[in-house]
């Protein structure tokens, strides 16, 4: 196609090539350009969505009145093309590695030589090498290549998202201007639009694209419409350009939050990226999940706006039909790194015909360039054998030495020789300046919004996203309802006397530790979001430190409302000073407090990779924050190594102001703690009398509340607005910082695809795949049975007949005999009048399906197609008996008889997402579903065996000891697709398999290659019910039966598909549909009669017409037939297939629970997260209560450490609960809808796996703090401890913070609830409220909280028999009266009252300590050593209750449904 020079603002040539390109569009079959409709046509620019709908829409007319509008206001447009010469990418070498595991983290102190060795020596790559080319502003530039080529690496390299590489070479630049100028200045003109769909599931469609209008809304707007109208008519445009108008009020979901379909929120990515007003955008296999027709739209979006706004777009398209290749100015390909072609797309399939490769019959020219790079994919031209290149090295020698490469190289010359980057810099300032505001604002931002205005949106943003978690909202403001009823009347009328004062401060600091646990567990919350964020800064949408500050403020409100009823409620019940003052001073400080508690954890989170590591940071944070609060050790007591970290803790500050507030100004009666006292101290005169008590002064019976904090505490009223100050300081820090580690932390690097095997696993021919010979086939019926290259290997294809087409389906058909003996089936599985109507928000019903019937045969391969969001996915579900919500009516039978409780066992289910086990083998999860799913009668031998044979089918052999791993660090897109099938295959379905979109995201040789194994199965007796989105016309015709869905789940057809889809062609061209072209791909034809599209429409109801025509008739005649001749048959008599579970209980619990423990095992960075929280957690405890010895202070020392080695559960739970909820998920999705083990063997796996890691680093703890404490060293009692503690505590808290989770639908939830729960336990366990000041109310709970128990049998153990020695400043001085020494005056005294005089026999400042042995203590908070192995009955009745409430909680919540579906009349189950 001819081009013009679109720097010339010539209306005539910017016309002349526009007609040139609809006409190219027009020849292509796209007729919705060719419209004018009378409603748009009367549209003002400003409001040109006003009133659009999709069937009237017209993008084009849309764009240019846009263009014409800048032009008249004189808004400047940016576009920018982009040339590149020599370009290379290098990275780490890394195609294979060996898994890390936690018995290498423990050998890794005896192989530091050689780690080091590894990573000095680790050597680079070159992820792509040598590319050259250019593209023109407007042009479209199609990217083809192999998954693990390099196309990916190439998009991001042109988009400037090169930080994951290791380095850049050669040149690039965009219009003459280097990459590093664009990258700082317009990093908004360039997007990688990514494969995968993030976005938060919460919104809903319209907020986010509304979102992503706005925060690129330019200052300067065509009109001077205002900016919410701006917004509204981008939002309508995009959304009706990509049909997502009716899904505006849903929200967007995620794999595991139910939401819009995957084609629609793969539109609504599409949609955003567009919003994005990007010049120059790389889409990254951007067609993925969109059906044939909703592809070609979005291929006709880009044409249009390249031609007429001069937009430049990269595209990697892995199935591109036809249509969508004829839309693009050039193509590249790319062929294991190498470019092996650049050029116009015209002229690229003659270029490899001319090398001497052949194109077979029906195969789409993209596909035979992708097939050109695949060994086993391409045909080479008779007379051609060992003349073409094979190997990427020939082909780019062939490459440089063509004729086409020396036209590419003067293209290149021509446009740097036509461009002046200075002119082109310049230009852009000038249009960045239009849309950019200039107050507030820097000069080289890439951001159109100044940071406040940033804000402005993201806090909307934020209030949308706490609307859409309803489950969170609630859990926090009813955890501060139910925690502050409970700890006010707890502490319920606190008496305003010295009794009271150790229950004042324990309220106060309990207001502050219960909101400092919620804060700590709020930071599961942010590692969700991490990658959307990351992606929306790429997309210059905003500043991540503006995202960090409105997702604080805009969780502030909820958390404020909840503080203040917390605090309403405590301060009120507990009889805390009731002056309004004092009141709203409590509630300032404890909300400042909570808001700087939650920076300082936010903030270790920003610069934390993993939540593991972020917990074990955040862990000994609380720690620290909980010891050097000074409630636990007052100041003047803690040792001077760590004193300074008190003054590091706004706790600190914050408990002082508290105490401060509280206690200034009071008087408190100690007349009941008087000393001495007693009936024969009644007549002595006060002045000889002292309370017993720190801040008493002899000779008075009350206690001034500021000397009480002075001498115990060595707190000042006076701080207190000091305090206010440094807090405030400290909550600015802490934000500062949170908003630095969220602007510059990055998500871990990207090393391409990397395969990870077992270690000694790793398969030489993976390793060194590129020296491994390169193989070519002769095409079929050109006369050759075998052709090699240098290869040893080769490859048969059988030369039957002229007609090849028929030779390549021969070939899919061959089926090993032992794969055919396996899949031996008989049975019809039909359905019949079905219908599926849920229930909105709303109230609204909507129908998702509508009288759909049908059937499928043994040996029949049905494909399932509409357009996206035409209820293909639901229908699946709903034939595989996967819903659960909603109304579903009609008929389900096998062979004319009702479906059994067998039915899902008896069916395999391939889903869209593939979901698995990461930590897991190939061949391990296999072996996992085979032996799982398959009869019990059938030998694990035989089920191994069987395994190995579906590797072999599906071509596994070479990663069946890699680990599934995470995308980009494990298998690829094709191999986890294959895996997904092979899981399913290996549970032998007897029935029939299900397939959800199996070859979206995989390149037209893999999606080849997966319907070539779905062919065999087929053929080797498999029946198979499959949706597809955009086969190609081979592709397409290898099914044998289709039924087609039109939005609203109507059936428009069911039937053959006949030989070159003759049948399916003729239906609806018989029925009145345009003729279909010779060269036409029947799949694409069939979706455009019926109007498939965003905004495609049609003349006539296809559903109407299928309905009456005789094709309908003979369909249901034919289904009554099949139920009438099938129901009279015997039932199979196979009693193992009727049970719900293929194996008995035993069976599932062992496998399950070995492959949760692989899991563990595997999974190092979360156990050594576990190590590292425990060690330095114990080490700080231990060192900060160093040698504790039994004074007064002693005593409290040693009750506090065992207080803190019970809190450490806190952080140590939240560990465990997102790890534990992902595991859940996974079974939730997959595994439990295929009915492959109970739950139950789910819970009991975790355990099993949790629990041994759990003793081990409670062990290691024990170790680290027990001996510096110095606790008792007795054999027996540290044993005693040990044994509590390490063994029964351990598995209290685990089996406490599994209970949770099987009660919460998220890791955040399940933090708070435990959070609460945890608060609630500890809070009457004695330790903050002595036993003996409990309301009578709550004594129940004293005796049923487990901690009580615990802390019974810890400190009894630790205390009992410790001799008191008090220390200078620990005793009560008194004078005796005139003429008795201390111990005539007080001797019968201290005898009775358990104490004992220091210095009897001195006549004047007698010191009188309380106690003189601890067990007195223990007796004044109800403890008694005694009760020490009925304690350890009842705790182990506690871990009893958690482990039965395991079990019993998954059941209620999350596998019993208390609202069952309505079932309409003839559902059949």
């Amino acid at each position: 196609m001819d081009k013009v020079d679109v720097e010339k603002n010539d209306q005539d040539a910017l016309n002349a090539v526009d007609q040139a390109n609809l006409h190219r569009v027009a020849t292509t079959g796209l007729e919705s350009l060719q419209k004018l409709t009378t409603v748009l046509s009367k549209r003002s620019a400003a409001s040109a969505s006003d009133g659009l709908q999709e069937s009237d829409f017209e993008l084009e007319k849309v764009l240019r009145r846009r263009v014409d509008a800048h032009e008249h206001d004189g808004i400047k447009d940016r576009s920018v093309g982009v040339v590149f010469k020599d370009l290379t990418v290098k990275g780490i070498d890394m195609s294979t590695t060996s898994l890390v595991t936690v018995g290498e983290i423990l050998q890794a102190p005896f192989r530091l030589r050689q780690t080091i060795n590894d990573i000095k020596n680790r050597k680079l790559r070159n992820l792509i090498q040598n590319f050259d080319g250019v593209v023109r502003k407007g042009e479209m530039l199609l990217v083809l290549g192999r998954p693990g080529a390099g196309c990916s690496t190439f998009l991001k390299t042109i988009a400037g998202e090169t930080d994951a590489y290791k380095g850049v070479e050669g040149t690039l630049s965009y219009d003459g201007i280097d990459q590093q100028t664009i990258k700082n200045r317009f990093r908004g003109d360039l997007l990688y639009s990514p494969e995968t769909d993030v976005h938060f599931p919460t919104l809903n469609v319209n907020q986010t694209l509304s979102f992503a209008a706005d925060v690129k809304a330019p200052k300067v707007r065509a009109g001077h419409i205002s900016r919410s109208d701006y917004v509204k008519d981008i939002r309508d445009v995009l959304a009706t350009v990509y049909g997502l108008t009716h899904t505006f009020h849903t929200p967007v979901g995620n794999d595991y939050i139910r939401g819009v379909s995957g084609g629609e929120r793969k539109r609504v990515s599409l949609a955003e990226v567009m919003a994005g007003r990007a010049n120059l955008v790389c889409w990254d296999n951007s067609t993925r999940g969109l059906d044939a027709s909703t592809a070609l739209e979005y291929s006709q979006t880009l044409r249009t706006t390249t031609n007429l706004l001069k937009n430049t777009a990269i595209v990697a398209i892995y199935q591109a039909g036809e249509n969508i290749y004829q839309l693009f100015d050039k193509v590249t390909v790319i062929y294991r790194g190498r470019q092996i072609y650049f050029g116009p797309a015209n002229r690229a399939k003659a270029y490899f015909e001319q090398m001497g490769y052949q194109c077979p019959p029906r195969q789409t020219t993209a596909e035979f360039l992708t097939a050109v790079t695949d060994p086993a994919g391409r045909y080479v031209k008779p007379g051609f054998e060992g003349r073409v290149p094979t190997t990427p090295d020939q082909f780019v020698d062939y490459w440089r030495k063509s004729d086409d490469y020396a036209l590419s190289l003067a293209d290149i010359n021509a446009y740097e020789a036509d461009v002046d980057g200075a002119a082109a810099l310049k230009f852009l300032n000038e249009s960045a300046g239009q849309e950019r505001p200039e107050h507030v604002k820097r000069k080289n931002s890439p951001y159109v919004l100044s940071f406040p205005d940033q804000m402005r949106v993201l806090v909307r943003r934020g209030f949308q996203r706490q609307k859409g978690d309803r489950a969170y909202l609630v859990t926090t403001v009813m955890a501060s309802l139910i925690q502050s009823l409970i700890i006010g009347s707890l502490f319920y009328n606190i008496p305003h006397t010295f009794v009271g004062s150790f229950s004042r401060g324990g309220v106060l600091f309990f207001a502050m530790l219960f909101f400092t646990l919620n804060a700590l567990a709020e930071m599961a919350m942010l590692y969700p979001q991490r990658e959307i964020v990351e992606k929306q800064k790429r997309f210059a949408f905003y500043h991540p430190a503006a995202e960090a500050l409105s997702f604080i403020i805009t969780a502030m409100p909820i958390k404020m409302v909840g503080m203040t009823i917390f605090c309403l409620i405590l301060y009120f019940l507990a009889n805390l000073n009731r002056t309004a003052g004092q009141f709203f001073l409590f509630l300032l400080i404890v909300q400042l407090v909570t808001f700087t508690m939650t920076a300082f954890f936010q903030s270790i989170a920003s610069f934390s990779a993993t939540l593991e590591l972020a917990n074990s940071v955040a862990g000994i944070g609380v720690m620290t924050v909980f010891i050097y609060a000074g409630y636990l050790i007052p100041r003047p007591l803690m040792h001077p190594w760590f004193k300074w970290l008190s003054y590091l803790n706004p706790v600190a500050y914050g408990f002082e102001t508290l105490m401060g507030n509280e206690f200034h100004h009071q008087q408190m009666d100690c007349s009941s703690v008087l000393i001495p006292q007693g009936a024969a101290f009644d007549d002595v005169p006060l002045e000889y009398k002292v309370c017993a008590s720190t801040g008493s002064r002899a000779g008075v019976d009350y206690i001034i509340g500021d000397n009480y904090i002075t001498d115990t505490f060595n707190y000042k009223w006076s701080h207190a607005w000091r305090n206010l100050g440094i807090i405030f300081a400290f909550a600015a820090f802490f934000v500062s910082l949170y908003a630095i580690g969220t602007e510059i932390s990055k998500l871990a690097a990207t090393k391409g695809d990397v395969l990870i095997f077992r270690r000694g696993y790793v398969p030489e021919q993976v390793e060194d795949k590129t020296d491994v010979p390169d193989k070519v086939l002769a095409l079929p019926g050109s006369g050759d049975t075998t052709v090699t290259t240098d290869s040893e290997e080769s490859t048969m294809v059988k030369n039957e007949s002229d007609d090849s087409i028929d030779n390549v389906d021969v070939d899919i058909g061959k089926v090993p005999s032992r794969v055919r003996s396996a899949l031996q089936m008989s049975e019809v599985f039909s359905w019949q009048h079905v219908n599926y109507t849920v229930t909105l928000d709303n109230g609204e019903d909507r129908q998702l399906l509508c009288d759909v019937q049908g059937y499928t045969k043994p040996g029949t391969l049905t494909a399932l197609m509409g357009e996206s969001g035409a209820g293909k996915t639901t229908l699946l579900n709903t034939l595989a008996q996967r819903i659960d919500v909603g109304v579903i009516t009609g008929d389900m039978f096998v062979d004319g008889k009702s479906l059994t409780s067998g039915f899902k066992r008896r069916t395999g289910y391939v889903q869209q997402q593939d979901l698995h086990v990461a930590e897991s083998t190939v061949r391990e999860a296999l072996r996992f579903a085979a032996l799982l799913r398959q009869p019990k009668s059938v030998s694990v031998r035989e089920k191994y065996e069987y395994v190995e044979t579906v590797i072999e089918m599906l071509e596994m052999e070479s990663f069946a000891e890699a680990i599934v791993g995470v995308p980009g660090q494990g298998l690829n897109v094709e191999q986890r697709k294959k895996l997904s099938i092979g899981v399913e295959l290996a549970s032998k379905p007897s029935l029939l398999l299900f397939l959800d979109e199996p070859t979206s995201g995989l390149d037209s040789q893999s999606a080849w290659a997966v319907v070539q194994l779905l062919r065999r199965l087929a053929n080797a007796g498999q029946a198979i019910l499959c949706t597809i989105h955009q086969p190609s016309a081979t592709l397409f015709e290898q099914f044998d039966k289709l039924l087609l869905l039109k939005k609203g789940g109507k059936t428009v057809y069911f039937g053959e598909i006949g030989r070159h889809s003759s049948t399916l062609i003729d239906y609806f061209e018989t029925q009145g549909a345009a003729k279909c072209g010779e060269d036409e791909n029947p799949a694409e034809y069939i979706l455009n009669c019926i109007g498939a599209g965003a905004t495609a429409s049609t003349d006539r109801d296809w559903y109407d017409v299928w309905a009456g025509s005789p094709n309908f008739q003979q369909l249901t005649a034919e289904i009554e037939e099949l139920h009438e001749e099938l129901s009279v048959l015997p039932a199979r008599q196979e009693g193992e297939l009727t049970s719900k579970f293929a194996v008995d209980w035993f069976t599932q619990a062992r496998a399950v629970s070995v492959r949760t423990l692989k899991q563990y095992w595997r999974s190092p960075s979360y156990i050594m997260a576990k190590g590292v929280l425990c060690i330095f957690a114990g080490l700080f405890v231990g060192f900060s209560f160093w040698n504790s010895q039994f004074s007064i202070a002693g005593v409290q020392n040693l009750l506090f450490g065992v207080f803190l080695a019970i809190v450490i559960a806190a952080p140590l739970m939240n560990q465990i609960q997102p790890r534990v909820i992902q595991i859940r998920e996974l079974y939730e999705v997959r595994e439990s809808a295929s009915n492959t083990y109970h739950w139950s063997c789910l819970m009991l796996s975790v355990l099993v796996a949790e629990i041994p890691y759990n003793v081990v680093f409670s062990t290691l703890f024990y170790c680290c703090y027990y001996w510096p404490i110095h606790f008792n060293r007795s054999t027996g009692r540290a044993g005693y401890y040990y044994f509590v503690y390490c063994i029964l505590y351990t598995l209290f808290y685990t089996t406490f913070g599994l209970g949770v989770t099987v009660m919460v639908p998220d890791a955040a939830t399940a933090n708070i609830l435990t959070s609460m729960l945890l608060s609630m336990i500890l809070s009457f366990s004695g330790i903050f409220q002595p036993p003996a000041l409990i309301p009578h109310f709550w004594k129940f709970m004293y005796r049923v909280s487990p901690i009580t128990y615990f802390l019974q049998s810890l400190l009894g153990d630790v205390l009992h028999g410790g001799q008191v020695r008090c220390k200078p400043g620990e005793f009560n001085v008194f004078e005796p009266v005139p003429g008795k020494t201390c111990f005539e005056y007080a001797g019968e005294f201290a005898a009775q009252a358990g104490g004992y005089l220091a210095n009897p026999n001195a006549t004047a400042s007698c010191e009188y300590c309380k106690w003189t042995v601890a067990d007195q203590y223990l007796e004044s908070v109800d403890i008694s050593f005694g009760y020490r192995w009925r304690n350890v009955g009842l705790e182990i009745a506690y871990i009893l209750f958690n482990t039965a409430f395991i079990f019993a909680g998954f059941y209620w919540f999350r596998v019993a449904k208390w609202q069952l579906p309505r079932i309409g009349k003839g559902k059949k189950k």
